[in-house]
């Protein structure tokens, strides 16, 4: 008798000849395509039955995991529930309906939507100005480092580097390269953040911004932050600021307020809007004054009273950064967020995300290492340290954490931290949740002193078993290799 796991191996050697779902003939007159562009010979693709296919594909989706599947800890990346109340708002008729080729006279109540949440988000961080354009948060990162670069051009001078502390986002050194910056790193002192003193003897007139994450991936708050723009505002850098982390400061700190100049949010994180598979997301950069003759174009503005419409009139701008103004029906998701949550909701979200933190690091501080000793907030960075005496690694505690139906943390992030475990619980995850989670955890702990085998073969319930991830990452097979389809 053959395994799911067999059987899902033989799915595209079921083809045969001739087999196939319904072929309905409607009556449209056929055309016989001509030209260097037709296919010769046979498509390839796999002759299979119709229920053959449904059942394939719907064994595939029961494979996924999401975030309305369980717990998912991934460090960063804040996977909290995304409240269905969004999508039946990013699914109302007038919203839906409205196309971007609309005169603005019809679509009034879609520009005022993305003029309300623009002034939103810059109530929540402090800036002056926003705009909506960038898709995710690398590209929001990149629209953010284009206008400090038109800022300095503008003044004579594009400045040749961007520093970077080790701690930052990954992302942040190839924003910098794609904006034409070579990146200098900025080491972390001993307490996580960055160290002042390496700082002031980096920063100079070729200097154009530091892009600095708050708090960083250890879930450390820079505490120096007013301090650390000062030193770049009196060379005329800037400073900007990877908001990925937000959801640990929203309604409590307002960046604006610490001296950043330019920062970008991720709607699919701190806003609740979907996240992952693929997009689509949303990452709307917010700026100071000072960077607004370079923001996106077009730019939203009028009032209620003499109507909305969208300004081109930017002649330093750096241009259109997306199709049409962004991802619109993910924003307003993130507008509808906000709006059921109020000042104080999105307050307590951040106490309550940091406070789940802290207790996930309190009861397994004991069982895994604790690399920095820093309060942390939002998430919290161990490492394998405990678990490597018995050799067992970061890989080994993420693929045994599978067989227990739970997701992974982020392993082996940030870079500084060597066989990092890193853990956001987000505000959304219940007491019994995060309890499960923190009883998972320790038992996986007492496996690796105790049996680190069961460790080094997991995840053992799964349809796929652990892979050659190496041979993977190099030669990925990404499509089906039939007859006549190579």
């Amino acid at each position: 008798m053959k395994t799911l796991r067999e059987k899902e191996k033989l799915i595209f050697e079921l083809s045969v000849e001739g087999k196939s779902g319904i072929d309905i003939e409607f009556p449209v007159e056929k055309k016989d395509f001509q030209g260097e562009y037709k296919r010769g010979g046979k498509i390839g693709l796999p002759e299979v039955s119709e229920v053959e296919v449904v059942r394939h594909f719907t064994r595939l989706s029961k494979m996924n995991y999401g975030v309305d599947d369980g717990f998912y800890p991934l460090g960063s990346c804040t996977m909290k529930h995304n409240p269905k109340m969004n999508e039946k708002v990013a699914s109302m008729e007038g919203f839906l309906h409205s196309h971007p080729m609309f005169s603005y006279n019809l679509v009034q109540g879609s520009l005022k939507a993305m003029k309300v949440l623009q002034n939103y988000l810059c109530e929540i961080t402090g800036m002056d100005q926003c705009t909506l354009q960038p898709a995710a948060g690398a590209h929001g990162e990149l629209t953010g480092m284009m206008m400090i670069r038109k800022y300095h051009e503008k003044k004579g001078n594009p400045r040749k580097y961007v520093l970077i502390p080790d701690s930052a986002h990954g992302t942040n050194p190839a924003t910098s390269t794609f904006a034409g910056y070579q990146v200098i790193e900025i080491k972390s002192d001993e307490t996580g953040c960055v160290d002042l003193n390496a700082l002031k003897e980096a920063v100079n007139e070729d200097v154009a911004a530091l892009m600095l994450t708050n708090p960083n991936t250890l879930g450390v708050f820079e505490k120096n932050i007013k301090e650390i723009a000062d030193i770049l505002h009196e060379k005329d850098a800037l400073l900007y600021m990877d908001g990925a982390n937000m959801n640990a400061l929203m309604g409590v700190v307002k960046p604006g307020e610490m001296g950043v100049d330019v920062m970008h949010l991720n709607l699919h994180k701190t806003f609740s809007t979907p996240h992952g598979g693929g997009g689509p997301g949303s990452g709307p950069v917010c700026f100071k004054k000072h960077l607004a003759p370079f923001q996106p174009v077009p730019v939203v503005e009028g009032d209620e009273k003499d109507g909305y419409t969208m300004n081109w009139n930017y002649p330093d701008s750096i241009g259109k950064v997306h199709g049409f103004y962004g991802n619109f029906l993910v924003t307003l998701k993130a507008l509808a967020y906000i709006m059921a949550m109020g000042g104080k909701g999105l307050k307590q979200t951040t106490y309550d995300a940091v406070l789940n933190a802290n207790y996930v690091r309190e009861k397994l501080k004991d069982y895994y290492n604790l690399p920095f000793k820093s309060e942390t907030l939002h998430e919290v960075v161990f490492n394998d340290k405990y678990q490597e005496e018995h050799g067992v690694t970061t890989l080994d505690i993420a693929k045994r954490l599978i067989d227990y139906g739970i997701h992974p943390p982020t392993i082996y992030f940030p870079l500084i931290v060597h066989g990092a475990i890193m853990i956001e619980p987000t505000e959304s995850e219940s007491k019994e949740e995060i309890d499960y989670f923190i009883e998972t955890m320790k038992k996986v702990a007492e496996e690796a002193k105790e049996n680190p085998q069961i460790l080094k073969e997991a995840p053992h319930f799964t349809p796929v078993r652990r892979l050659d991830e190496t041979l993977a990452a190099r030669k990925p097979v990404l499509k089906w290799k039939g007859e006549g389809n190579d």
